[in-house]
């Protein structure tokens, strides 16, 4: 590995950028690609940088036929991120479950009563309004983002940013009629409906559930469905 590659490596997983390391396993010579752009000795086609990136999604290495020959990608990423916006009685088990399948979870809820309470302490909280927590944490090819307030107020703010960013996940929480008068909104706001088929509501695989709890479920169903899906795609 030449020196410049090895210092940009260990910049981006100090910095926790995701990163997938390309190798040549004929020739040896590498390269870097991150979300935007790639860089190294290794001249890399679209098929190969396309590949890469999937394996930043999925957290799995795989070999690429190439015409110069065989390429090994091997990702180095942070935990896939979930924001969760709204500290209400589903956020609950939502953050606990999610925190379980090794996302890196952050509850957003400028109403400090709610994110304040017992069941939300040792997870990152932050008490800004949504879109300006949204803008700051900036949603990666590796985030899921979850709506629970229906608050149009909160969701619709945070909905907006998330639907700019290339976040793998959007959901909100709400019945068909209550989803509808959202995409409404959102359609006024300037996002066409290729945006909004990415705005998964009611939000979940429909399991039948009821309960905070079982609605987490199948939240995270619905988001590792999504997540592993997108990477093998």
């Amino acid at each position: 590995m030449i020196r410049a590659v090895l210092d940009d490596l260990i910049s981006a997983r100090a910095a926790g950028t995701p990163v997938a390391l390309a190798t040549h396993l004929e020739t040896g010579t590498q390269a870097l690609v991150f979300a935007d752009r790639s860089g190294g000795e290794l001249d890399l086609d679209a098929d190969t940088v396309a590949a890469a990136r999937k394996a930043m999604v999925s957290d799995r290495g795989a070999t690429v036929d190439t015409p110069a020959g065989r390429v090994f990608v091997h990702p180095f990423c942070p935990p896939a991120r979930l924001i969760v916006v709204g500290a209400v009685h589903i956020a609950e088990p939502l953050v606990r479950i999610g925190a379980l399948a090794g996302y890196g979870v952050t509850l957003v809820d400028p109403r400090r009563a709610f994110a304040s309470r017992r069941p939300f302490e040792g997870f990152s909280v932050v008490d800004d309004w949504p879109d300006d927590a949204l803008e700051r944490l900036a949603p990666d090819p590796r985030t899921a983002v979850v709506t629970l307030t229906h608050d149009p107020k909160l969701d619709d703010a945070a909905l907006g940013v998330a639907l700019r960013s290339p976040a793998f996940y959007i959901g909100s929480l709400g019945s068909r009629k209550t989803h509808a008068a959202r995409l409404h909104r959102l359609r006024k706001l300037g996002f066409a409906d290729e945006d909004l088929a990415r705005v998964h509501g009611p939000v979940g695989l429909d399991i039948g559930a009821l309960s905070p709890a079982e609605i987490a479920v199948s939240i995270i169903a619905e988001i590792t469905r999504t997540r592993r899906r997108a990477a093998v795609g």
